[in-house]
């Protein structure tokens, strides 16, 4: 049975990708150079820091700057236009409603996180997270989804985490809990469940929790 949902932020939970393209682009433009919408998504989908340090390899510009101004730019972008993805509230609803918690692992800013979450009325849904200010490696070290399972004594068993990068599978498969890959790119692990929408999560989530308490 599955009670415990630990997910990924930005990508997963928010569809944030098309203003992190946005900001990283206008920072770019801050020192001269561009790059197409395609070319800076694709980097991003592997990480943010990969992009920065890509991009900044790539155009001969100081690391530190073009993350500075990549922030800046960000940070001006409305929190109304990274809205959560579809059906991503009733599958955490669905997990409380069973007695479940949700919970969040994310390399973004609690700052950032919390206003996503206030904004789209998620807040309640979710018992704790884990960001970018906490002191633990970032992923797909495991650390951070080991802390988690430790300071609320969940059982793996009955954990999934949820994200859209490999990173993010990795460290949940590190920790030793299943894993669900949300997306339609490639990847290099293999998680235990691949999902498009979370209308299909949804559905995972109550066939595997009907069938779990069938068996007991």
């Amino acid at each position: 049975m599955i009670k415990y949902l630990i997910w990924d932020g930005g990508g997963t939970l928010f569809d944030t990708y098309p203003a992190m393209v946005q900001a990283c682009r206008m920072a770019l433009s801050d020192f001269g150079e561009e790059a197409s919408p395609e070319r800076v998504m694709a980097l991003f989908k592997r990480s943010t820091s990969f992009a920065i340090r890509t991009l900044a390899d790539e155009f001969s510009l100081d690391e530190d700057a073009l993350e500075r101004h990549f922030e800046r730019a960000y940070d001006d972008i409305d929190a109304q236009d990274q809205p959560p993805f579809p059906g991503v509230e009733q599958a955490c609803r669905y997990i409380c409603e069973i007695g479940g918690r949700n919970f969040i692992v994310t390399h973004r800013a609690k700052v950032l996180l919390e206003v996503l979450l206030e904004t789209h009325k998620l807040a309640r849904y979710f018992t704790d997270y884990i960001t970018k200010e906490d002191p633990y490696p970032r992923k797909p070290d495991p650390e951070s989804v080991n802390a988690l399972i430790a300071q609320y004594a969940l059982d793996r068993d009955h954990c999934l985490l949820i994200g859209d990068r490999n990173l993010d599978i990795v460290a949940g498969q590190r920790a030793g809990i299943r894993t669900c890959f949300f997306g339609t790119e490639s990847y290099d692990a293999q998680p235990d469940v691949e999902i498009e929408h979370f209308e299909m999560l949804l559905q995972w989530l109550q066939a595997e929790n009907t069938d779990s308490c069938v068996s007991v």
